[in-house]
């Protein structure tokens, strides 16, 4: 068995993991490398294996640094099956659509720069119909069913507990090579647990060969409960000086369970009659999707959709509105009223939520609240340092809004949450461990333990496009 990691390698984007077994290529995400403009068209436009030779995808799950290059993987001769859940099926048929369309509208927007420059044109990396492509080749199959992709290799997913549809992968392999069974683990994201709406991540406890996230190796995440006050706090607060909440929040996974918590607060009377605005198409396309399968939801998502919610729909109250138009959007800036604005993008770097904040931020009545990791260099950093003046559109505006951050409702496990996990493999030890999808200053932490108090012997971090047999 041979792996070489092309992606996520000492860096938290750009999911993609090549497995060749038994004269197979495997191929663990496709998920698109996202940083400086420049450089992550250059990477995600070229593959450091040629597509049409890979005779598998397995996706564990719809978020964009794992699944956002599979139309260009399909557009460079790739024919094979991809195979998921059936709810990340779901949410990919509309996540790849928008992202398809996000890279045409950015290639329109460098060449009207090159064409002042004289420069070459440049082609998006796919178009939004090159995405619709690809989903013909998607496979769907439901948790803990075992798939045989060929006679000697199974595919099994378990519930990661990270967003809807996010799965483990489990390969059982018959490697021809050595003459031995082996099980190779690859835990995509783990979730937390008791996170709103999902199960927690299942715990397995047999591997042979384990590739492990660690996203947040060397850090805690406070309670979500703690959290959730803190944001209906705020919501009052603002309600009471007569001002807006602004909730920049990713479409898919974040912005359900923020309106989630504020469902159960509304009915619950912890926060006031406000009306409460979620402006993301994205955000609205996914939220049909989450309702589409209760499937994946927790014991007590499930217990209050079907025995408490008065509205029976735990992404929807009264005060609740979904938008869509762009017509519709424009008019939430005349609401002189109280309001909660949940909108699009999470870092702040582009979409709906920044004609919200160019219209709010200069108000200190009004409240930002940061409900996520804010990258380097980003809109949404440079407000949570609380820098003054901010740039949006090319104008420059004060910071006097008042700015919350919580970072309790990450879906990501923190360092605890992942050594636990880990260790739950007692009937089977894996020999070795691939750390992945973290900064290296998070892989370093979390191997540390892992070594120490877990008592694995083989953790490595591995580089860009390195190769490993084993």
């Amino acid at each position: 068995m041979q792996i070489t990691f092309c992606g996520a390698t000492q860096t938290v984007t750009g999911s993609q993991h090549l497995v060749e077994v038994n004269g197979k290529r495997i191929l663990l995400d496709c998920g698109l490398y996202q940083g400086k403009r420049a450089e992550s068209y250059k990477r995600n436009k070229n593959f450091p294996f040629d597509p049409a030779s890979v005779d598998v995808l397995v996706l564990s799950h719809a978020h964009i640094d794992h699944s956002g290059n599979i139309p260009n993987l399909v557009k460079n001769g790739f024919r094979g099956d991809i195979i998921c859940t059936f709810a990340t099926r779901d949410l990919c048929s509309v996540m790849l659509r928008d992202s398809g369309f996000i890279h045409e509208r950015d290639a329109e927007y460098i060449n009207k720069k090159h064409k002042r420059t004289g420069e070459l044109p440049v082609d998006p990396l796919y178009t939004e119909e090159e995405a619709i492509q690809s989903l013909a080749f998607f496979l769907a199959i439901g948790y803990e069913r075992r798939y045989a992709i060929t006679p000697d290799i199974a595919v099994t997913f378990y519930d990661a507990g990270h967003m809807l549809g996010s799965a483990i992968v489990a390969l059982d392999i018959t490697d021809h090579e050595v003459g031995a069974d082996r099980r190779l683990v690859f835990s995509g994201d783990i979730g937390r647990p008791e996170i709103p709406i999902l199960r927690d991540p299942v715990l397995l406890d047999e591997a042979d060969v384990l590739i492990m996230e660690s996203t947040y190796g060397g850090r805690m995440h406070p309670p979500i409960e703690e959290s959730e006050h803190e944001m209906e706090e705020a919501i009052v607060r603002a309600y009471r000086r007569g001002g807006k909440v602004i909730i920049p929040a990713f479409a898919v996974g974040r912005t359900q369970q923020i309106v989630y918590t504020l469902n159960k607060a509304f009915h619950n009377r912890d926060i006031p009659e406000i009306q409460v605005f979620v402006d993301s198409p994205l955000a609205v396309n996914a939220t049909d999707i989450f309702r589409l399968h209760p499937e994946a939801y927790d014991k007590e998502a499930l217990n209050y959709l079907t025995r408490e919610d008065p509205d029976g729909d735990i992404f929807g109250f009264s005060r609740l509105r979904y938008v869509r138009q762009v017509e519709q959007s424009k008019e939430i800036n005349y609401l002189k009223d109280p309001a909660v604005i949940i909108s699009a993008s999470g870092m702040m770097e582009h979409g709906r939520v920044l004609h919200h904040l160019k219209n709010n931020i200069e108000d200190s009545r009004n409240i930002i609240i940061v409900a996520g990791w804010q990258a380097p260099d980003t809109l949404g950093r440079r407000i949570v340092e609380h820098q003054s003046p901010v740039r949006i559109f090319g104008d420059e505006y004060q910071l006097k809004a008042e700015v919350l951050v919580l970072n309790g409702f990450s879906g990501h496990a923190d360092h605890q949450g992942l050594v636990q996990w880990a260790n739950a493999f007692t009937r089977r030890r894996p020999g070795k461990v691939f750390l992945v999808h973290g900064e290296l200053d998070a892989a370093q932490a979390l191997a540390r333990s892992l070594r120490d108090e877990a008592g694995y012997q083989d953790v490595y971090i591995p580089t860009l496009n390195e190769t490993f047999r084993i």
